[in-house]
């Protein structure tokens, strides 16, 4: 059950200053299409769960981990069993350049099988499992281990990512994904790209969607969008200027990119913000 809800906006309510909500989820009640301003990872425990993510179906079985980035419209299907149901404050990652190479990850959803990485799914369930526990019997300094092992988690995540590219040494592609990460701001293309990895611009624009699961222009805009949002949170920024720091060369492609990744416009989105803080002050 979504308690803030207006249009597909939810306002996660983060209560007492925490940055962080774990719900071990029961419901039968499926969760409509929504979005919101925290990554979410999703553990089922029993049966399996179903998430559409953007148009993308992810099937969970039990031990799956499912990671779906801030700002990923999506919605949730569920016919009894259990799950623990992660919320993270999105700013707590984006907010610190020291996390900057982590952020390439918290683009697109990531699905981690429980069937084909055992030894992966294991770390990760007992990581939450011990968030859980943090959780459940608050104490001093509770929220630092929790984010201390969510970062394990997901530092685990974007390694077994980093594996899992086929043709593409890990070491080469992580320093490009960190190229854009330093980069998007300034006009990046794939041609240059390509010259860097030493690929043809058929070829590596191939393996790039194959690796980021999205073409480079789609994930360089997401990107690009995700730094739009946190200015947008800020009155004293303007729409256009907010649009110009992002990257994007025009005020109409912003709005373009923006409510194609969002479901909303820029200005749309700064007032459902604004609800958001209202609903979380009361």
């Amino acid at each position: 059950m979504i308690k803030h809800l207006e249009g597909s906006f939810e306002t996660v309510d983060f209560t007492d200053g925490r940055c962080v909500l774990l719900y071990d989820n029961n419901e039968t009640e499926d969760y409509p299409l929504h979005w919101h301003n925290a990554v979410e990872i999703i553990l089922p425990l029993v049966k399996p769960f179903k998430a559409v993510c953007e148009g993308n179906e992810y099937l969970l079985s039990e031990r799956d981990i499912l990671v779906i980035p801030a700002g990923t419209l999506h919605s949730l299907s569920v016919s009894g069993g259990r799950r623990l149901i992660l919320l993270a404050d999105n700013r707590c990652f984006a907010d610190n350049p020291a996390l900057s190479e982590l952020l390439p990850m918290l683009t697109e959803p990531v699905h981690i099988l429980h069937s084909e990485d055992r030894e992966l799914c294991e770390q990760t369930g007992a990581l939450m499992s011990e968030i859980y526990t943090l959780y459940s019997g608050w104490k001093d300094m509770a929220e630092v281990y929790i984010y201390l092992k969510l970062l394990t988690l997901l530092v685990r995540i974007w390694e077994y990512k980093l594996s899992d590219n086929g043709e593409v040494y890990p070491e080469r592609f992580g320093s490009l994904l960190k190229y854009i990460e330093q980069n998007y701001t300034s006009p990046i293309t794939l041609d240059e790209l390509a010259d860097m990895a030493g690929y043809s611009k058929y070829h590596f624009s191939r393996l790039f969607k194959k690796y980021c699961h999205a073409s480079f222009i789609d994930y360089l805009n997401r990107r690009r969008v995700k730094a739009a949002e946190l200015m947008l949170v800020n009155d004293d920024i303007s729409v256009t200027d907010a649009a110009l720091q992002s990257g994007f060369s025009s005020l109409t492609t912003f709005n373009r990119v923006f409510r194609e990744v969002k479901g909303c416009t820029p200005s749309e989105f700064r007032r459902l913000y604004r609800i958001g803080n209202t609903t979380d002050s009361l």
